[in-house]
């Protein structure tokens, strides 16, 4: 059987330590963050092929991992890079508010845990 876990053995992998220990905790962040907002994009129908890959479940795990990054990370990383990150999960916070059926009750959709409730 092979094992998959990497080691210092790996073709690449000390090449793969260095590069990641040459970027920024900021860069980071925000590279996580915008992975996260295209995502729960995806999943909130929000793309051109809209409906083949709308999973609002999906969405509000996606948001609300957001949120709590954008929360936890807040003191971490400047008003410059936070700011439109928290536009962008606003707007996808009703995004989803809009694409549910059964709307959630202020405060209570993903990611107002954190950021609390989000109005139109």
């Amino acid at each position: 059987m092979s094992d998959a876990t990497p080691t210092s053995d790996s073709p690449g992998f000390d090449d793969m330590a260095r590069d990641i220990a040459e970027v920024p905790a900021v860069e980071v962040i925000v590279t996580v963050a915008v992975n996260l907002m295209s995502a729960a994009a995806v999943k909130l129908g929000l793309t051109e092929d809209g409906d083949d890959h709308k999973d609002l479940d999906e969405a509000r795990k996606l948001v609300h991992a957001l949120a709590g990054l954008l929360d936890a990370s807040a003191t971490e990383i400047s008003s410059f890079h936070a700011a439109p990150l928290r536009d962008g999960l606003k707007s996808l916070q009703l995004a989803f508010r809009e694409a549910s059926l059964v709307p959630d009750e202020p405060g209570q959709g993903p990611g107002e845990k954190y950021t609390g409730p989000v109005f139109g």
